[in-house]
């Protein structure tokens, strides 16, 4: 983590909200009631912020919550444990600084020490997405399927990692 910069849990809604919002076409929107019941039974729902406020976040589940995303139902069908990235956003102004890095790896630990063997996200083939795309390739991610939601409005391609790698 650079100087400057500390992880800690989601307690500014209003903060995630907005950055989730600008973000939207690449994770989805979300209201304050959506927030809110995301992060009750998060698996992880951190924060990092900086010397400006809000500059990353992470929310991501495990396979006993309860959550109607397609995405998320897609690896429930398919695995008996897993833990999966529901969003990851990083403020356009923090980017390249190890942030979402930082994030990952925070969780990477946990979801390891909790005796999981898998971590799980997806990534907008269409709309494209190249730099989520690189950026999860680098970080030992690989394809496991693909999926057209939403109507047909969204095409992503499913990724999975080892979480103790």
């Amino acid at each position: 983590m650079p100087p400057g910069f500390s992880m800690r849990p989601i307690t500014d809604l209003d903060a995630i909200l907005a950055l989730n919002t600008a973000h939207a076409a690449e994770t989805s929107p979300l209201d304050e009631a959506a927030l809110r019941a995301l992060i009750d039974q998060a698996f992880l729902a951190a924060a990092v912020t900086g010397p400006d406020g809000l500059a990353a976040f992470l929310i991501a589940l495990d396979q006993d919550a309860s959550y109607a995303s397609p995405n998320f139902r897609w690896f429930r069908a398919r695995y008996p444990r897993f833990v999966y990235v529901d969003r990851i956003v990083t403020a356009p102004a923090q980017r390249g600084l190890g942030l979402a890095r930082s994030l990952y790896e925070g969780l990477f630990a946990q979801a390891h020490a909790a005796g999981h063997d898998r971590i799980a996200c997806e990534v907008n083939r269409l709309p494209p997405n190249p730099g989520s795309d690189a950026f999860h390739a680098a970080l030992g991610f690989r394809q496991a399927g693909t999926a057209d939601i939403h109507g047909g409005a969204k095409t992503v391609r499913y990724l999975l990692r080892e979480a103790g790698r």
